[in-house]
């Protein structure tokens, strides 16, 4: 794999990237928690959008993969204004965004914050508010307590060896990012795409994001028996599927 170019947002953080050119609308992929460009849906749809000639972009956004910055330091407003800063600069005219897991609740800040870049919105496995609704909700009192007292709590990961560390900074940033407690309008096609075996981002989730959205052509299509990682041939097959109906407009 080549080497990732970087990108010095207007915060000072490095961005490593790789980005393809192509016809548009572009392709941003949008990443989860703790996750980076590496992964297979975002390797996928690079070689994907490379066999359609469409432009495309996956980042790591900082803190992430081969970007600057510590994990830990980061939350949810950096990596959305990370977001946006590589749009702004790396992509040209209307985008679709994909995003995954968090990278839907980014996805969904980006298209308030700059509408008039977003033509179509794929999540998979979205999970605005996750912050708040499955972290802050599911932690027990004394988890509470030592992290607005101490500022951080670890919390054990399926996905890594090590426990993420959760910071009182990613929780109340979180608080102020939040897309489920005001109106939310998306004025372009929307693709929810949610397994029914994920653990991580329940059903409930994305029927309460298709139901809170204002979007007057949205759909959600549930995959019985996909899990988190929504990366088995077949789950990438509706990746590609949900991009084309969006594209083909």
């Amino acid at each position: 794999m080549p080497a990732p170019e970087f990108l010095t947002t207007p915060e000072g953080r490095r961005l490593a990237h790789h980005r393809l050119p192509g016809a548009g609308p572009g392709l941003v992929f949008l990443g989860g928690f703790m996750s980076d460009m590496t992964g297979t849906k975002a390797t996928h749809l690079e070689a994907w959008a490379r066999a359609e000639g469409r432009a495309f972009l996956r980042f790591d956004y900082s803190g992430h993969g081969q970007s600057s910055g510590a994990f830990a330091d980061g939350c949810i407003g950096d990596w959305s204004a990370d977001a946006a800063a590589a749009i702004a600069a790396l992509t040209e005219g209307p985008q679709v965004l994909v995003g995954s897991s968090m990278g839907g609740w980014i996805a969904l800040l980006l298209a308030r914050a700059m509408p008039e870049r977003v033509v179509g919105l794929v999540g998979i496995a979205a999970a605005p508010d996750f912050t708040e609704d499955s972290m802050w909700a599911g932690f027990a009192e004394a988890q509470r307590t030592r992290i607005m007292a101490e500022g951080r709590i670890e919390i054990p990961s399926a996905y890594a060896d090590s426990p993420y560390t959760i910071t009182r900074r990613l929780i109340e940033d979180g608080r102020a990012n939040l897309v489920l407690r005001t109106p939310l309008r998306l004025p372009f096609p929307v693709r929810l795409l949610q397994g029914t075996a994920d653990e991580d981002v329940p059903v409930p989730v994305a029927l309460r994001l298709l139901d809170h959205m204002d979007c007057a052509d949205a759909r959600l299509t549930l995959v019985k028996g996909a899990d988190h990682r929504f990366s088995e041939p077949d789950n990438l097959a509706l990746v590609e599927a949900a991009i084309t109906d969006l594209t083909a407009r």
